[in-house]
Parts: structure tokens; C-alpha cells; sequence
């Protein structure tokens, strides 16, 4: 992505985690905030040693940030400038808001005819075009929390704001694919018009549901809350051992056999209420009960041993500490340590791995408005590397 400038414009989760992104791998984004700066700033505790917000920090690295005030001219004359001379231009405005601003897409397109224009919305520009878009309210009236969570008790979130995630890469990849025909029209000499991209949360949540979605649409019975356990295998859920419990998922009838095998039950694969996944999933409760009784004797972390060498997919269920020491274990190398004049900050490893071409962490997550006035926010200059970052 380098050469590629980036104006971004949208705050809070899922257009900065889509513009990270494209950081990670070169883009020049400019981080275009208002005078009070992005509200994930002032979302705290947890902060940095050096005060910062975690939040803000986990979706801004590689970004400069410049303070346009779009109620000022002067403000809104260099935000109009960032965005007629960007490459792309990202925005989670309300529908309308851009373009009173004049900085909606016809608008910009007039003046920049390759842009990308990402718009990233809760509900889409029609009807829905009025509710706010919060990944908790989404997760609500878009169908997870009614698959989330025990039977017996409320519906659940998921931990985190994961539709916000989700939306963000639905964004990535819709850039990415305008990026494409861009190009491709160029090398057509076809008069371009811009490129416009729309996601909304709502229809990512849904395209997200995938087999739960997929079972609603063929048979008009929505799913209900199963705790940790699937609609469609067993055992694939959490099991009680002697000191915590583990995940056993079983994906097929070898693996099964595998597992009563080792847990010193053979007999259990050809019980006619476990012979096979569908007669398993029918009896899932029995079984739970069973297969717990056969693992509590031990503790967790034995039956994960000879579970995993043997080919049956097992795991603890770990603190988020623990998850990056197994994740490093492996030698994944999920986090990353940046250090920039004096500040640093420990980051979350961007996750995609390009072969020859790696991700760079050149930047820690700006402070508001830390790169205003400078001279190389002109698209004709290439911004320094600032000392002591790779």
C-alpha cells in the first residue's frame, strides 16, 4: 500500500481498524479529527504508562492526526483539500452529514475522479438511515445475542464489540476490491467516476451468522441459545475437568472414536445414542454428562495433552495473558513493541501474513492533532520516518 494517502475521517472501531489495516502495510493515513479528537480518546481505563487510551491505541498506529474543524472554513478548507487529493477517503458519518459539509461522494469524486470512497454506516442510507449505529445494539436487533448465551439465562453479547471488527474488514476488502478496478479501469484508459464503497453493520452481522443465518432462511425456525455447545455437532462445547475446564471439538466420527478411546470408554462409539454426529447431537446432553464424568479425574491440562497428540482438538479456555503466551508458543509472534521519541506502546501483531512483504510498525497512535501545520500532508510530499522506528 505505500503511495497510497488515505483520508479518514471516521472515528471510534470499525473505519479506524479498516484504515489500520492499510497502515500496517505502507498507506499514508491522515487521521482527520475534530477539536475534541476521536471519543475512544476519552475511553478509560485501561490507559497506557503514558496515560493514553488502550482503546484509542488499538485501532491507530502508523496514523498522523490533524485537528479540521468543519464548522470553521479554514477547517473545512483543508479537510476538502485531504479528501480531493486522497486516494481514498473513509467516513462512518451519519448518512447526509458528509454531504453538507461538502465532502460527500458526488462531491469529491467531482474533484477527484479515481477516489475510493468507503462509507461506513449502522443501518445503511435509506430507512435505517436514522439509527444510530452501536455494535451492541446491532448485535441485539441483528440476531447474535439470541444465539449467545445459556438457555436459561438473558441473552448475551459477545466480549467484544465484534460486529464493529467485522465491519471494518467487510470495509478492508470492499477498498481493496474498488483499489482493483481502479486499476483495472486505468489500464483500460475508461474515464473513471469514482469508486463508491457502502458497508453497514447490520447486513455484516448477518452475512457473519452464516450457518445459523443459513439453517433461519431453509427452514423459517430461528436458532436458540445453546451456551458453549453448536446446533449441528457434538461434543464441540466446554467439558468440566478436575481443576478448570477445557474445549473438546469433534468434528467428525474418527475423531470421536479417538477421544472415548483415550478417556478409557470405546464402547461409547458404537452406542446407538452416539454412533454417529447425528445421533450425538440428539443426545448431546447425555453426553456432556458422561464424557464428564470420564474427565474429571484429571486435571485439564492432561486430557489437553493427549487429546492434541493425538488429533482431537482440545484446549484450555485461557485469560487473555495466556492466550498470547500460547499464540507465542507457537511462535506466532502476536504482539509487537513500538517506540517512538520517548513513547511506546505494545500493540496487538497485525494478523495477516504476506509472504516477502510484511507488515511495518512505523508509528505509535498519534495525539490529537500532533502532525497539524505540517508542510507534508501535501500529497506531492513523502512523509519522514521518524527516528528510532522501522
Amino acid at each position: 500500500m505505500a503511495g497510497l494517502r488515505v483520508a479518514d475521517f471516521s472515528r471510534v472501531l470499525a473505519g479506524p481498524y479498516a484504515t489500520m489495516m492499510l497502515a500496517d502495510f505502507g498507506a499514508d493515513v491522515i487521521k482527520i479529527e475534530s477539536p475534541t479528537g476521536d471519543d475512544t480518546r476519552q475511553w478509560r481505563p485501561p490507559v497506557t504508562a503514558q496515560g493514553d487510551s488502550t482503546y484509542f491505541g488499538s485501532v491507530n498506529r502508523n496514523k498522523r492526526s490533524v485537528v479540521c474543524d468543519l464548522g470553521t472554513d479554514a477547517g473545512l478548507a483543508e479537510a476538502r483539500h485531504l479528501a480531493e487529493t486522497a486516494d481514498v477517503v473513509v467516513e462512518n458519518f451519519r448518512p447526509g452529514v458528509m454531504d453538507r459539509f461538502g465532502l460527500g461522494f458526488e462531491q469529491v469524486a467531482a474533484a477527484n475522479p479515481r477516489v475510493v470512497y468507503c462509507s461506513i454506516t449502522g443501518f445503511g442510507a435509506g430507512t435505517g438511515a436514522r439509527l444510530p449505529g452501536y455494535d451492541l445494539l446491532v448485535q441485539a436487533v441483528g440476531g447474535l445475542m439470541s444465539v449467545t448465551g445459556r438457555p436459561d439465562e438473558e441473552p448475551s453479547k459477545v466480549g467484544v464489540a465484534l460486529v464493529d471488527v467485522l465491519t471494518g474488514l467487510n470495509a478492508l476488502s470492499g477498498i481493496l476490491l474498488a483499489l482493483r478496478a481502479r486499476d483495472a479501469a486505468d489500464a483500460d484508459v475508461v474515464t473513471a467516476a469514482g469508486h463508491r464503497v457502502e458497508v453497514d453493520l447490520l447486513t455484516t452481522l448477518l452475512s457473519a451468522l452464516t450457518n445459523q443465518a443459513a439453517g433461519t432462511l431453509a427452514t423459517g425456525q430461528s436458532p436458540v441459545r445453546l451456551g458453549n455447545a453448536h446446533p449441528s455437532i457434538a461434543p464441540y462445547e466446554l467439558f468440566d475437568a478436575a481443576d478448570r475446564p477445557l474445549v473438546i471439538a469433534v468434528g467428525n466420527d474418527r475423531q470421536f472414536r479417538t477421544l472415548v478411546r483415550l478417556l478409557g470408554a470405546p464402547g461409547l462409539a458404537d452406542d446407538d445414542r452416539f454412533r454417529g454426529n447425528g445421533d450425538r447431537v440428539r443426545h448431546r446432553a447425555l453426553l456432556k454428562t458422561v464424557l464428564e464424568d470420564l474427565l474429571r479425574p484429571e486435571p485439564a491440562a492432561h486430557w489437553v495433552g493427549i487429546l492434541t497428540d493425538a488429533g482431537v482438538p482440545a484446549g484450555l479456555v485461557n485469560s487473555l495473558d495466556e492466550a498470547f503466551a500460547f499464540a507465542s508458543a507457537l511462535g506466532l509472534d502476536p504482539v509487537v513493541e513500538l517506540d517512538q521519541a520517548g513513547r511506546s506502546s505494545r500493540q496487538v501483531a497485525n494478523p495477516i501474513h504476506l509472504a516477502g512483504r510484511p507488515p511495518a510498525y512505523r508509528l505509535c497512535p498519534p495525539r490529537l492533532g500532533e502532525h497539524a501545520g505540517a508542510d507534508w500532508l501535501d500529497p506531492a510530499r513523502v512523509p519522514p520516518t521518524p527516528e528510532g522506528l522501522s
